[in-house]
């Protein structure tokens, strides 16, 4: 499943993600299972017809990540690899954060990232002339259906319906839009 809420000029996009990584990092071998959540810059292009057109849009690179992520092997739930990759270096994120609350209450953590958006988007590098006045104060009173979203997810994995592994087998998977 993919989620996503645009705004002038960014927006966020949310989805479940499994994981099967044949280079782990030490420490955190075995497959993963979460939801990710992103800030991404979106884009419409021009139409590609009349003015009733269906409109071309594009969901461009991210600027924060969130990975609510677990091992497969661990307890639904637990959460034991949450983080955050606070900016990114065109495509690759920077170095994972983890933060306990994050493990603990990632529904809240969610909700105050947005509530202090400001703060997420300097961390990022990410201001100026790239951000539409609007944005901000759009992402600030969406943090909470956001959340509701990250909840969701959250539960869908929890009941088996979401995260859940590709059917082909291998050495490295990843199944989601994200």
């Amino acid at each position: 499943m993919l989620w996503s809420l645009a705004f002038d000029r960014i927006g966020v996009v949310v989805s479940d993600i499994y994981f099967l990584d044949p280079d782990p990092i030490p420490g955190q071998e075995g497959a993963e299972r979460g939801v990710r959540l992103e800030l991404r810059r979106f884009e419409r292009d021009k139409l590609n017809g009349s003015i009733y057109s269906a409109v071309p849009i594009h969901i461009g690179k991210p600027i924060w990540r969130v990975d609510l992520l677990e091992s497969v092997s661990s307890e639904p739930g637990s959460l034991d690899r949450a983080h955050h990759h606070p900016r990114f270096h065109g495509w690759e994120p920077t170095q994972r954060v983890f933060v306990d609350e994050l493990s603990a209450s990632p529904v809240q953590w969610v909700r105050d990232q947005f509530a202090q958006i400001d703060s997420v988007l300097d961390h990022a590098h990410y201001s100026g002339d790239e951000l539409e006045t609007n944005d901000v104060e759009s992402l600030r009173q969406a943090g909470p259906t956001v959340a509701n979203m990250v909840e969701y997810l959250l539960d869908e994995i929890r009941e088996g319906r979401g995260a859940r592994p590709p059917a082909a087998t291998g050495t490295e998977a990843r199944e989601s839009w994200l």
